[in-house]
């Protein structure tokens, strides 16, 4: 038995089994309602009912199905993590679907970050198109929900998208996860987790 990377082997007179505490990918159960809930019908139609948790941690904190996190918090890039399919790439993604506000969505989706043809769980190795920016929710507009999403690809593919830097703010509203994963062929996330932000005085 092959253990996988931040796990272990536990063994008794009775069996042999591997745990992930490391990796927070149950799938199912309270999962699938609380990413239905943020994600349809804002990002997508639809998620499927054996979607994971996806592990997605900051150095002063970590997404847990909609809890609030700070913007100062949430400034660097945090690690995601998750149980690859072995041989497969993945496709990430952090959106935004409460810009300018949730009750005035004018900018829906704002991306925040999105990286393709990960091999494994190896995000450094994937291929960026819009490098990681952190929230910074609108002194006035509550909280925004700040959505990750994984996918599984049926192949490396070649991404026809536009980098966008940090300094390129301008071109990152109104990204459309429907039509992104329609165009590449992706189903829907394998993973998903989210938190929840608002203004306050780090954003300035």
């Amino acid at each position: 038995m092959v253990t996988p990377r931040n796990c272990y082997l536990v063994t008794d007179c009775h069996c042999r089994s591997i745990v992930c505490p490391a990796v927070a990918d149950v799938k199912g159960g309270g999962n699938f309602e609380k990413l239905q809930e943020a994600v349809v019908p804002d990002v997508l139609d639809a998620v499927g009912s054996d979607v994971a948790k996806l592990l997605v941690k900051f150095s002063n904190g970590e997404a847990n199905l909609g809890n609030e996190l700070t913007p100062a918090d949430t400034k660097e890039t945090p690690e995601v993590d998750w149980t690859p399919e072995s041989d497969k790439f993945y496709t990430l993604s952090m959106t935004d679907p409460d810009a300018l506000s949730r009750q005035n969505p004018i900018y829906r989706e704002w991306q925040h970050w999105l990286v393709v043809n990960i091999p494994g769980n190896n995000v450094k190795e994937g291929q960026t198109l819009a490098d990681y920016i952190g929230p910074g929710p609108p002194k006035g507009t509550g909280l925004h929900r700040y959505i990750f999403l994984l996918y599984e690809q049926p192949k490396k593919i070649d991404f026809s998208e536009q980098y966008k830097g940090v300094q390129d703010t301008a071109n990152r509203k109104n990204f459309k996860t429907r039509e992104f994963i329609k165009k590449y062929g992706l189903d829907k996330p394998v993973a998903g987790n989210y938190f929840q932000a608002q203004w306050d005085t780090s954003v300035g």
